[in-house]
């Protein structure tokens, strides 16, 4: 028995290191497609009201006297086609008033990292909506980043800019931070909500780099770094920095952070940007005092609200995923069930 679990340890081990290359060399092809797949892909529309609805059916159908679940469930087919006809009536009409037509909710989602990555899906939600959107529909779009990169949550806020720009209601809401460029972003909204804890703000700008000068030195390496234009390059990492360059650089810092505050006052007219803009954070109730969010929801709290008066439709851009990622996944599916079965072996042989 021993010989039989050594061999299957091996196997095992065997079996992790080929899933292991596999990833590595899957990645590398996936470096090199990347660029010419990430326009591929399609939009996933799902309509939260049929979602709670089946939930709200489900649970019903067990804390429900039977008898009455049945005769509910009857009396809300009966009221599902009355309004599926009326409906259908009322789109006929030409000269019907717009202020009849459902409401209707679309809901966004954004994760942001520090390269504001998620900002390429955005693009596409938005681009898919805006020409759907009637009078009096809004889109509800759920934030959450903790900032990154100026240019590219400047250019995530300016998606979200159209949604206002096109006179569409857009409310940003955010369960868990929406910090520097993520607080950036969510300013564009008409209306911001925030969990009681949830992060809000960092109005500031950061920059750190380290450097290696004094170690190239000691092992005598020398590095050069040629440029034309005086400011071409004021700080580096290898090279030696000077006062001049790191005066420099904190300028050029100053200079984006007045460019940040500028952008909060001008969408967020009612904040003492002086005050607010020193990178502190707030939560909750705090943010609400600083004028630098409306109200206190969670973004959960704010759907289900909605979902009596409106048509809530959540809208998804899902990349294709390329043979190389698909292998990738398959590889690391294969490399957690043999780190589980050799677990398991392990435990079984383990004396209680």
């Amino acid at each position: 028995m021993e010989f039989l679990y050594d061999l299957g340890l091996f196997v095992a081990q065997a079996i992790t290191l080929v899933a292991a290359i596999l990833i590595v060399v899957g990645g590398i092809f996936a470096l090199g497609q990347r660029q010419k797949a990430e326009h591929e892909g399609h939009i996933e529309i799902r309509d939260l009201n049929e979602k709670y609805r089946q939930i709200d059916e489900t649970i019903r159908h067990v804390v429900t006297d039977e008898s009455a679940f049945k005769a509910e469930q009857k009396a809300q087919k009966k009221e599902d086609k009355a309004k599926a006809k009326a409906a259908k009536k009322q789109l006929k009409q030409a000269d019907a008033e717009p202020e009849e037509v459902r409401k209707r909710l679309f809901v966004l989602n954004f994760d942001g990292d520090i390269k504001a990555s998620a900002a390429e899906n955005l693009r596409e939600e938005i681009s898919a909506v805006l020409p759907q959107v009637r009078e009096n529909d809004a889109v509800l779009v759920r934030l959450e980043s903790p900032g990154g990169m100026v240019h590219s949550y400047g250019l995530a806020a300016s998606q979200l800019q159209r949604i206002t720009d096109a006179g569409v209601h857009l409310t940003v809401a955010v369960d868990k931070v929406a910090a520097s460029g993520g607080y950036m972003m969510a300013c564009v909204a008409n209306h911001i909500i925030s969990a009681p804890f949830a992060v809000i703000g960092s109005i500031g700008v950061l920059a750190q780099l380290p450097n290696f000068h004094r170690l190239l030195k000691k092992h005598d390496i020398d590095f050069e770094l040629l440029t034309a234009g005086e400011y071409k390059r004021t700080l580096t990492i290898f090279g030696e920095n000077t006062d001049k360059g790191r005066e420099k650089f904190t300028e050029e810092l100053e200079k984006t952070h007045l460019l940040f505050k500028q952008f909060v006052g001008q969408h967020r007219p009612s904040v003492v940007i002086d005050e607010v803009a020193t990178g502190e954070v707030w939560y909750g109730q705090q943010a609400i005092d600083n004028n630098l969010v409306d109200s206190l929801q969670t973004s959960d709290g704010f759907v289900q609200e909605h979902l009596k008066d409106c048509d809530v439709y959540e809208v998804k851009f899902v990349h294709k995923k390329q043979w190389q990622e698909k292998l990738g996944l398959a590889a690391e599916g294969a490399i957690e069930r043999s780190l589980l079965k050799l677990w398991q072996r392990g435990q079984s042989r383990t004396p209680l």
